[in-house]
């Protein structure tokens, strides 16, 4: 069978070839300006480099005021981390139980919940500080930690993949060799599962990394501060400090490195055909 007419391909590749210069050329830019003093960075062509520096300039972000970059670090990973495995958890968990079990209400309970997708964050970041405010856990940890470990998105993408993705005979067959239902889901549920729950944990890992609205309204010590938080504050005194637009630069680049190397780790769990061969015709 032959393959799409040669047009549609050139059309096709163009249209990915200019996506990927829209979404490169920051990061590239990223790189370059990481690598300039505070002078080069506004008195040098920005796509280029101009004494370039990366060692000295990046250990003067990581020890600048005490190391508080670090700590911003520190804690980016722990929201990101701590609540990325939580919300996929949860996710597979509630979207299993939706997929597989049938009970009253199953419906509205997931109707509920696709209406949870369309609500913005920024519209509940208020009424989520006034409440934790009531209950003491305001300027904590756990004020940016507790909200982030529920993902409405990744309850519906975990039903609709275990759906497709779990064969009922499969669970039938170690029901009858007497398997409970926790073993089931911990050992081939979750398994079946990986997928699903890679896009998950990498989609609210980003989502995590990436938030500023909710750390700013639930956080007011600077050392819970994420990087987003920290870096704009720092950008907030560059007027008074110059040398901070170079720092907040470097941070920049700093900080899309653990995406990059997350995304690259978790190519490779997005693949099919998991139960491929299981379960007997």
């Amino acid at each position: 069978m032959s393959g799409p007419p040669l047009r549609y391909r050139i059309v096709t590749t163009s249209l990915l070839a200019v996506a990927s210069v829209y979404f490169l050329v920051p990061v590239y830019w990223l790189v370059v300006s990481a690598t300039k003093s505070t002078g080069d960075l506004f008195g040098s062509f920005g796509f280029w480099f101009s004494d370039p520096h990366p060692i000295a300039y990046l250990h003067r972000v990581l020890t600048y005021d005490g190391g508080v970059y670090v700590t911003w670090f520190a804690n980016s990973l722990l929201y990101a981390g701590v609540g990325a495995v939580a919300a996929t958890l949860l996710s597979a968990a509630a979207g299993y139980a939706l997929a597989k079990f049938v009970f009253p209400g199953r419906e509205t309970v997931f109707n509920l919940i696709l209406a949870g997708v369309l609500i913005p964050g920024t519209a509940l970041a208020l009424p989520l500080y006034l409440l934790f405010s009531e209950i003491g856990l305001a300027d904590t940890y756990w004020a940016v930690l507790l909200p982030s470990m529920v993902s409405p998105f990744g309850v519906y993408l975990c039903r609709i993949y275990a759906a497709a993705a779990v064969p009922d005979s499969l669970l039938e067959a170690a029901r009858i060799d007497g398997a409970g239902e926790a073993r089931i889901f911990t050992v081939l549920g979750l398994r079946l599962m990986t997928p699903a729950l890679i896009t998950v944990f990498l989609f609210q890992f980003v989502h995590i990394w990436n938030n500023f609205f909710l750390p700013l309204v639930m956080l007011a010590d600077a050392d819970l501060y994420p990087i987003q938080l920290g870096l704009t504050s720092w950008q907030g005194y560059a007027d008074r400090q110059p040398e901070l637009y170079q720092y907040t630069v470097g941070g920049a680049f700093l900080s899309v490195l653990p995406l990059m190397v997350l995304m690259g780790v978790g190519q490779r769990y997005w693949r099919t055909g998991l139960t491929e061969g299981s379960v007997k015709a």
